[in-house]
């Protein structure tokens, strides 16, 4: 059987890694960020052509989903 390839970091106490000068990998948390920021953009338009089109706001859409659903 081979090695496996990857590596497992050490083991920390709970909140070690936030008050430890470690450097983050900030690669990866720049690209979760910026998926996260398009997307909360696309779900804002979705809100605002939700809201052109049925002449609700957010929460009036939501209550007439809820509405349609039990109905």
């Amino acid at each position: 059987m081979s090695e496996p390839s990857f590596q497992y970091e050490p083991v920390e106490r709970f909140g070690e890694g936030l008050t430890t000068r470690r450097p983050w990998n900030t690669d990866a948390l720049r690209g979760v960020e910026q998926l996260n920021g398009r997307v909360a953009m696309l779900g804002f338009a979705a809100a605002l052509v939700g809201e052109l089109i049925s002449g609700h706001g957010p929460a009036g859409q939501v209550l007439a989903v809820v509405r349609w659903y039990l109905s």
